[in-house]
This record gives structure tokens, C-alpha cells and sequence, in this order.
């Protein structure tokens, strides 16, 4: 991707908090890679109401500026019953520029009150394609 200014501060780099949006989208393209399905699909499909993040953290390793070509590489490196982490390394020049880090959970709709979320079992076919089986 290319870093655009509405991602920048008034210095010209990327806007710290910006990469977890970055890192976000990243996670939804690769929940989309193993399901075949656009989010919203996914989340009708599995009867879901999302995969919310429950811890997150980087590292800023080296400064992305406004017209730099970055690109994000994420991977699902832990796969649990029903939380899943990801790490996204973002790369600027080839150079690791930052790593960020994501668990989220796989929440379906609790039985006592359809409103509300309760963690489920990852269906074993993602659990599966998650892994890279």
C-alpha cells in the first residue's frame, strides 16, 4: 500500500495508532484468505458477530512517510479453540519498519442473550487453514 497524508501527523509519518487500523484490515484480508468470504460473509456464514480484538501491541522500528510503498505481511502464528494471534510485520524500503501484534477472539452470539457475545470453537476447517495445513 501506499502511505497516504490522511495517514500522516503534521510531520509527514505515519500517525502511530494508524498501523493498528493498518494491522485491522490486514487481519479482515486474511480471515478472508482462508475463508473465501468478504467479512460480512464470514460473519454471516458462521453465524458470527466478529472477531474482536482482545490484546494488541507493536514495535516502531523505523518511520513511514506520506508516498512511502509499504507492505504488510500478516500471519497467523497461534491458533487456540477460539482465539486466534496474528503478527504483521510492515516493511518500508524491505526494511522492518514495524511489528505488530494481534489476539482476537472468535465470538458468536451467546445463548442466553443473542445481543451479546460469547467465544466459540474456530470451525476446524479455518483452524485447519489457519495453521497452513
Amino acid at each position: 500500500m501506499t502511505v497516504e497524508w490522511g495517514h500522516c501527523d503534521p510531520a509527514g509519518i505515519v500517525f502511530n495508532p494508524r498501523f493498528f487500523d493498518f494491522f485491522d484490515w490486514s487481519t479482515a484480508l486474511l480471515c478472508e484468505a482462508a475463508t473465501g468470504l468478504p467479512k460480512a460473509g464470514m460473519l454471516a456464514r458462521y453465524d458470527l458477530l466478529g472477531i474482536p480484538l482482545v490484546e494488541t501491541g507493536a514495535r516502531f522500528l523505523k518511520p513511514s512517510r506520506y508516498g512511502d510503498a509499504v507492505e504488510i505481511v500478516s500471519t497467523v502464528v497461534e491458533v487456540g479453540r477460539s482465539s486466534f494471534a496474528v503478527r504483521h510485520r510492515l516493511l518500508n524500503g524491505g526494511e522492518l519498519a514495524v511489528e505488530g501484534r494481534e489476539r482476537r477472539v472468535w465470538a458468536g452470539r451467546h445463548p442466553d442473550d443473542p445481543a451479546r457475545m460469547k467465544a466459540a470453537p474456530i470451525p476446524e476447517d479455518l483452524v485447519r487453514r489457519f495453521r497452513g495445513e
